[in-house]
């Protein structure tokens, strides 16, 4: 090999110099921690919840997060399950799995109207005049958790409407905690997930819930659902890297990468240009779309469609890109005038498909449809794209 002219030598030291700041911006420039929009452990912002899961263990809980899927619990009478502002809506084999757990003995507890959709009877219904700050509600019946805690801090996005659950908290009117016994066990279903927050879980009687609703400390083993929070089977998110520290690295290693190859490909054989393709245009569309007919792809084409309507709705509306389905119902309502209450739930069902890796063609094609309607009644896309 021919020794390094200081042309090389040049663009190897400049890229070098180049990954070396690219690194080190990364490192200087990403957040410590974004704004979470769910009550996940993994989260120190107020609307996370991993106050309360360091409290529990340093309390001396036996706490751990679920990271698998709904299927796997095995029924315990000292298990307790916290389903915390899951973004994920259960299909039948969940539900199932959960029914099972609590008729053998566990204890759920759960917030919101999603959360309710885990349980054998939803009950639930939407606040019609949704509510973003936290309310004091006295305890409405003698219980055991009400004696901890006369009073606990919710946010009321919806009540508990009537069916044989005890009614622990609340108004005249509305029910916004309740307790419904299933079998063996029982369920603890909460308007939001406000006790279990790093900012709620510090408000009056939201402590003495928390610890009345887990239980002894020497027996219950306590598991925050992570899984509903799209988190999946993983070992250490907590270690996990940030996305922006994650790019620059790959920037700069692809910069390092081409300037490597600049230099081995004046000194390599020359080859020859591979021909042009035979295949016609529809013939490649045929064969990819048979690719994706094998693999059962039909969740990635919903998720490019939600992707692509939630960027725009949110973008319409002035919303966080991270902005839930909730919140972008609540501002259609507010600001557009639309009162559809299918459009909610079109949704919930189109976010949760997009991790289903099973999800049947047919559904797949009837939730795009349902979610390009509303996108050419919201007027969403432009007109050169419809």
């Amino acid at each position: 090999m021919p020794r390094l002219s200081s042309g090389d030598r040049k663009i190897l030291t400049i890229a070098g110099i180049a990954f070396v700041l690219l690194v080190g911006l990364g490192i200087l420039l990403a957040p410590a921690e974004t704004e979470s929009e769910s009550a996940t452990t993994y989260s120190a912002a107020s609307r996370g919840a991993k106050a309360g899961f360091l409290l529990l263990r340093e309390l001396g809980y036996d706490v751990e997060r679920w990271e698998r899927p709904h299927t796997e619990l095995k029924p315990d009478a000292n298990t307790v399950l916290i389903v915390a502002d899951s973004f994920m809506v259960p299909d039948a084999r969940e539900k199932a799995a959960v029914a099972k757990f609590v008729e053998g003995g566990g204890r759920v507890i759960t917030s919101g109207m999603v959360g309710a959709m885990f349980l054998p009877k939803d009950d639930t219904e939407d606040n019609p005049e949704p509510a973003s700050l936290n309310k004091e509600f006295d305890a409405l019946t003698p219980s055991a958790l009400t004696r901890a805690a006369p009073k606990i801090t919710l946010i009321p996005y919806a009540s508990w409407s009537k069916g044989s659950a005890l009614r622990l908290y609340g108004d005249d009117h509305h029910t916004y905690a309740a307790q419904i016994p299933l079998g063996e066990g029982d369920v603890i279903w909460l308007s939001s997930a406000t006790p279990f927050t790093n900012a709620g879980i510090q408000a009056k009687g939201n402590l003495e819930f928390v610890l009345a609703a887990v239980g002894d400390k020497q027996r219950t083993h306590v598991l925050f659902d992570e899984y509903v929070h799209g988190y999946g089977d993983r070992n250490s998110q907590a270690e996990k890297s940030h996305p922006l520290t994650t790019a620059l690295l790959l920037q700069s290693a692809l910069v390092a990468l081409a300037a490597l190859l600049t230099f081995s490909r004046r000194s390599g054989p020359l080859r020859p240009v591979p021909p042009p393709s035979r295949l016609a245009p529809l013939e490649f569309v045929e064969t990819l779309g048979g690719l994706y007919q094998q693999a059962h792809a039909a969740a990635v084409a919903v998720d490019v469609y939600y992707q692509r309507f939630h960027y725009w709705i949110t973008r319409r509306l002035g919303l966080n890109k991270s902005a839930t389905p909730g919140e972008i119902a609540r501002a259609v309502r507010d600001r557009w005038d639309v009162n559809d209450d299918a459009f909610q739930n079109a949704l919930l069902v189109a976010a949760a498909a997009r991790y289903q890796p099973e999800l049947p063609q047919k559904q797949a094609l009837e939730i795009v449809q349902k979610l390009h309607e509303y996108a050419v009644q919201f007027k969403l896309f432009p007109k050169e794209k419809l």
